[in-house]
């Protein structure tokens, strides 16, 4: 099923190499974004780094001993199937869940254990799956909200640099955030998370639920903050979206990174259907 159609009707290995299957769990791999305008060059510092992470909801472990990198003005993308633990990571990271163990660096500083207001205090920003905006409040008190863990109140210069990159929401800063559409909602939702000033930022499935116009408009977005030097850590379901904005990515399955890699080199590796599909070379090479 996918939208509510059925799509394919067969034998399990059958499904797995159907290019409708793999499309509608992946992306149509057609989304047109600007390539950086110069070549990334990783900064010296790793400004983002997990060792060894174990986290999960009660006796339960979601993430298995997981690591991961981000460079200084990196964008990565962790990818993998519903239930991965991709929102369980980013959670972790974020301080809105406690690891059982493991260690998390920001910059050289331990952030384990630290509640997720001081976490946002040291840069690192979560705009979360699902939104989560204040439908009553209007677009304006929303996106200032983002600035509430700030010493300083934000400028008016600061609200018109977000409205440039969201022109979108300017005509609708007076109006209530839950008379938005979804794109417009998860465009705010990200502006806000922008007045945090944030150094590395966390994205979970900006695109989901999103009309595809609504989504080329916003990895568009999001490839003008890499190109600014912002570091991101994308989390989306639809891997050919995150590859196509990223400089590299990390696949997780069933709560272990089983790859990772350079965007263009991660889209072609078999790991990638298999973690979303299972299967083996059948699958890799219909997706090509």
């Amino acid at each position: 099923m996918d939208a509510g159609q059925p799509i394919a009707f067969d034998a399990p290995a059958a499904i797995r190499s159907d290019p409708r299957v793999i499309a509608a769990y992946l992306g149509e791999g057609t989304l047109k974004v600007s390539p950086r305008r110069l070549a990334h060059e990783p900064g010296a510092m790793e400004t983002l780094i997990v060792r060894d992470l174990f986290a999960g909801y009660g006796a339960a472990d979601v993430l298995q001993s997981v690591d991961l990198r981000v460079g200084e003005g990196e964008l990565v993308a962790l990818l993998g199937a519903n239930g991965a633990g991709k929102s369980t990571f980013l959670r972790t990271v974020s301080g809105l869940m406690a690891p059982r163990t493991g260690q998390m660096l920001q910059n050289d500083h331990y952030i384990h254990g630290l509640p997720p207001h001081r976490i946002v205090e040291r840069g690192l920003v979560h705009v979360p799956e699902g939104r989560q905006v204040f439908p009553e409040l209007t677009v304006a008190h929303n996106i200032e909200l983002g600035a509430y863990r700030r010493a300083d109140r934000p400028e008016a210069a600061e609200l018109e640099a977000v409205l440039a990159r969201f022109p979108r929401l300017r005509d609708r800063l007076d109006s209530p955030a839950g008379l938005l559409s979804g794109g417009e909602q998860q465009m705010m939702a990200i502006a806000r998370g922008l007045m945090a000033r944030p150094r590395r930022l966390l994205l979970d499935e900006p695109s989901l639920g999103l009309a595809p116009a609504m989504v080329e408009e916003l990895y568009a977005i999001l490839a003008e903050l890499r190109d600014d030097g912002i570091t991101i850590l994308l989390v989306d379901q639809m891997a050919s979206l995150a590859l196509a904005v990223a400089d590299r990515g990390y696949i997780l399955e069933q709560g272990r990174m089983v790859a990772e890699g350079g965007a263009r080199e991660l889209a072609r590796d078999e790991a990638l259907t298999a973690a979303y599909l299972g299967g083996g070379q059948d699958v890799v090479e219909a997706a090509q």
